[in-house]
């Protein structure tokens, strides 16, 4: 047994009791020191941060001008309600007849539950707005009621003193003062996708507040007008309580740099009067078919000489002023899923058509230049002929009728009357090569895969709007990769009058016309005219220059297209260069004679003053010369598809017209597509006949007010 300790704690305890004691003791100490001494400077920086914050200014959106200097987007303040929890009254009492009073006056009930949601968004009551602030932030200020009217806000800023934690604010917001007619050119602006987030946040912008561009000119090619427009936030610095209330600001701080503003080339009064007549047009047409058609029409006006964009129609449109708010999701998802006009689509540029006779200038142009034909040189049209199967010579059943628009066809024609006629016959021949009057393939598809893209078709054009498509020149190497099968004659006689498997862009159509028109430049097309400061200053113009020459006498490598654009922007030129090596052999200019396009320019002519040219009677302008080319393309989408409107030697047209005017001097160059629209003359012809009498009376009248 051990001893008795008398009620003593024995001596290795106490000493082992110390020795702990010593040891925790060393440790807190060391401790202490290593984050006071040696992580000081961490801390500090942790506890700086904690009650310091980063405010960011939101800047200007620069605004938009038509080349008038007409106002075509301005900001405009929208007010808003905001509470600020922390700030509200301890009076439950208070506190509910600030609610009830809000909601008299916005409309916003008190109670309504709904899911979290983006700020403004319908569905939620001021109580449940209020609970989510005080829940995560307390001391920031949360909207309860925004776009409130300007006399609701005033009648509340005048009663805030009553009203604790109450403040109304006013925020810019876009007003597009044209809506509808010029929303496919503007575009309309939306939140920061996820997917940019960090994009956006290096350039300083908030993703929970700031808005870019969607589409149109807001957004420009790859995001070039979303930088010039935006500006830059500026940034301060504050010092805030552990609650986040804000006690002062400290240091300094960075102004917001205004976004700059952008002039366009666009009439804003001729986009009007090009409209109504599109409208008109398209609702005659269909009233008197008896049957329902998508509504979808084109018209681009454009100066041949410039490349500036003076119209660009597109229907059917959208309203944009719905999306400057917010964007309402019933909204959106109507304009969605009409698949059959596409309202977000800009048509102009973005979708893609059989071009139909209005390509027989193609054809023309380069049977002319590589001599498959001469001028004086006349081919029969009898209005069919036959094609055998070369591999069946002697089975009729295996030969194909091409025939002419005009049954008992045109007889004997020439060069320029084979364009003011658009004989088809005259175009299979030199295209596709017939017998002995034409021998062996014509110009062929190969000739066809020249000059097809030296006049703008098969690739972007390199236009400042988002989302330019390409168009189709096919080849044999196309058919072949897609199809599976060989290239056979008569895809090169549907290819040559602009059938088939050929697609272009109105935009494109438009190129071709302009570029015959103004004597073989290819001129850039573009929107914006000027950047602009402030005070209205012109920053930068873009001035208009010429992608390429056909008619110059000198072979063009692909590396210089648009050497001679220093305004043009870099990512541009890039576009083009890049998508035109894809579409060229060899190279853009295939150095056509300047008599082959004067001869072009008169078959155009005959097409309007000749009595059987194809405009004539619906295009003529009383005291102006014009020249144009009419085009009816034959088509089978997946639309008159559904509706049993494919019927073999029966499909439907689209319907065609491009023009030019004065004749001698081009100023001018205008067309017209409309879906589904039966004969380009008769459809077509008559809004671009509208459109370029407008153009000259608008002229006569500024003429007159300049003196």
């Amino acid at each position: 047994m051990s001893e008795p300790t008398n009620g003593r704690i024995p001596e290795i305890r106490l000493r082992t009791l110390y020795a702990l004691i010593v040891i925790m003791l060393l440790i807190f100490t060391g401790r202490l020191i290593y984050l006071q001494v040696f992580e000081y400077d961490a801390y500090i920086d942790q506890a700086r941060d904690n009650r310091m914050d980063e405010v960011s200014l939101p800047a200007p959106r620069g605004v938009i001008y038509d080349r008038n200097n007409s106002l075509l987007v301005r900001n405009i303040p929208s007010f808003r309600v905001t509470i600020t929890p922390a700030l509200l009254p301890d009076s439950q009492a208070e506190v509910e007849a600030i609610y009830l009073r809000i909601s008299e006056l916005t409309g916003v009930p008190i109670d309504q539950k709904g899911p979290p949601a983006a700020p403004c968004v319908p569905g939620r009551g001021i109580r449940q707005l209020v609970l989510e602030g005080d829940t995560n932030s307390p001391y920031d200020a949360w909207p309860v009621a925004c776009d409130v009217d300007e006399d609701v806000a005033r009648i509340l800023r005048e009663e805030q003193i009553d009203m604790p934690g109450v403040e109304v604010t006013a925020i810019p917001i876009r007003d597009y003062t044209t809506g509808g007619l010029t929303s496919a050119l503007i575009g309309y602006l939306g939140p920061i996708p996820a997917v940019l987030q960090d994009y956006y946040e290096e350039q300083g912008f908030r993703t929970d507040r700031d808005k870019i561009g969607y589409a149109g000119i807001e957004v420009g090619y790859n995001g070039l007008y979303q930088e010039i427009l935006a500006g830059r936030n500026g940034l301060k610095s504050v010092e805030q309580d552990v609650a986040g209330q804000v006690l002062r600001e400290v240091g300094e701080f960075s102004q917001p740099t205004p976004g700059s503003s952008l002039r366009l080339t666009i009439d804003t009064r001729l986009q009007s009067i090009a409209r109504t007549a599109l409208e008109i047009r398209m609702d005659f047409i269909q009233r008197s078919a008896g049957l329902e058609r998508a509504p979808l029409g084109v018209v681009i006006a454009m100066n041949p000489q410039t490349g500036e964009i003076l119209a660009m129609v597109s229907l059917p449109t959208y309203e944009n002023n719905r999306f400057a708010r917010f964007i309402p999701q019933d909204y959106y998802q109507e304009l969605e899923q009409d698949d059959r006009g596409n309202p977000l689509t800009n048509h102009a540029i973005a979708s893609e058509f059989p071009p139909g006779s209005t390509f027989k200038l193609v054809t023309a142009t380069g049977a002319l230049n590589s001599g498959v034909i001469t001028p004086e040189q006349e081919l029969f049209d009898p209005g069919r002929i036959t094609i055998e199967n070369k591999y069946f010579p002697t089975d009729p059943g295996k030969a194909k009728d091409f025939v002419c628009w005009k049954e008992d066809g045109h007889g004997d024609v020439d060069f320029v009357h084979g364009i003011a006629y658009s004989c088809n016959v005259y175009f299979y021949k030199i295209g596709g090569g017939y017998q002995d009057e034409v021998p062996g393939d014509g110009l062929g598809v190969d000739g066809i895969n020249l000059y097809a893209p030296a006049l703008g078709y098969g690739a972007p054009l390199g236009i400042d709007l988002p989302g330019e498509e390409n168009g189709l020149i096919p080849d044999r190497d196309w058919k072949r990769i897609n199809l599976g099968e060989n290239w056979s004659t008569g895809d090169t006689y549907n290819t040559v009058v602009g059938q088939g498997f050929v697609s272009a862009t109105p935009l494109q159509v438009l190129t071709s016309v302009a570029t015959l028109a103004n004597g073989g430049k290819v001129m850039w097309p573009h929107i914006v005219q000027e950047t602009l400061d402030g005070e209205g200053n012109i920053i930068e113009r873009y001035e208009p220059c010429i992608l390429w020459d056909i008619a110059d006498g000198v072979i063009t490598p692909l590396d210089e297209i648009a050497a001679d654009c220093p305004s043009m922007p870099d990512a541009l030129v890039d576009v083009v260069r890049e998508s035109r090596r894809e579409t060229f052999n060899a190279s853009p200019d295939v150095d056509i004679r300047p008599e082959v396009i004067d001869l072009v320019q008169e078959g155009m002519r005959l097409v309007v003053e000749d009595p059987d040219g194809t405009a004539n009677g619906y295009a003529n302008l009383e005291s102006i010369s014009s020249a144009g080319k009419t085009g009816t393309g034959e088509f089978c989408d997946q639309v008159v598809y559904d509706r049993g409107l494919c019927k073999p030697g029966e499909w439907p047209t689209h319907s065609w017209y491009a023009a030019y005017a004065p004749y001698e001097n081009p100023e001018i160059a205008v067309i017209a597509f409309v879906y589904y629209g039966g004969e380009g003359a008769v459809t077509a012809g008559p809004i671009v006949k509208q459109v370029l009498d407008a153009y000259f009376e608008l002229k006569s009248i500024d003429i007159a007010r300049a003196q």
